[in-house]
C-alpha cells in the first residue's frame, strides 16, 4: 500500500513538474504588423488633375506627381504645352516633401541657412518649392508636387488645390 501512494505521489509530483515547465516556457510572440493608411490611385490622379487644371485655369502649363509613403510613383501626367524637364522636377519635388515630411519649399531655407547641407544630394531630392506632404492626420501617407508653373509658390498652391479637393477622403 505504502508503494502504490509513493508512485502516486510521484506521479503527482512529475505531473505537476511538467505543467509548471510547460507554463514557463515563453509563448511565442503574436506578429507584429505594421498598421497604416495610404490612398487610392483614384485619390492620387484626382490630386494630379485637380493641381494641372488649378494652374492651367490660372495661365499655367503644369506636369504633376503624387507619390506614395515610400516615394514610388503612384501618378505622374505631363501637363499639355509644358517644358520637358517638368515632369522630373514634380516628381522630385514630391520626393523631397516625402522624404522630409513637410512642404519643398522648407529645404530652400534650409539650404540658404547652411549651403554645405549634405541632404541636398540626396536621390530625387532637390531645394525647390512647389510641392506638399499628405497627411492623414499627423501621419505623412505621400506627397504631391507640380513643376511649370512661374514660380514655385504657384506649384504649390496648384497642387494645395489638389490635395484639398481630397481631404475627405484622407481621414
Amino acid at each position: 500500500m505504502q508503494s502504490s501512494r509513493l508512485r502516486l505521489s510521484a506521479t503527482a509530483v512529475t505531473s505537476t513538474c511538467a505543467l509548471i515547465c510547460t507554463l514557463a516556457l515563453p509563448a511565442p510572440a503574436a506578429a507584429q504588423l505594421l498598421d497604416h493608411k495610404d490612398f487610392t490611385a483614384s485619390t492620387a490622379m484626382t490630386i494630379v488633375q485637380t493641381a494641372i487644371e488649378t494652374c492651367k485655369a490660372n495661365g499655367y502649363a503644369v506636369s504633376a506627381t503624387v507619390v506614395g509613403r515610400n516615394g514610388e510613383i503612384i501618378v505622374q501626367v505631363r501637363g499639355g504645352n509644358t517644358a520637358p524637364h517638368t515632369i522630373e522636377n514634380s516628381f522630385r519635388k514630391a520626393s523631397t516633401a516625402r522624404t522630409f515630411r513637410s512642404p519643398s519649399g522648407a529645404l530652400v531655407e534650409r539650404v540658404k541657412a547652411d549651403p554645405t547641407l549634405g541632404v541636398i544630394h540626396l536621390t530625387n531630392v532637390i531645394a525647390n518649392q512647389g510641392a506638399l506632404p499628405i497627411k492623414v492626420g499627423d501621419e505623412v501617407i505621400g506627397a504631391a508636387g507640380a513643376s511649370g508653373a512661374p514660380g514655385g509658390e504657384k506649384d504649390e498652391a496648384c497642387v494645395k488645390a489638389g490635395i484639398d479637393k481630397v481631404a475627405d477622403q484622407l481621414k
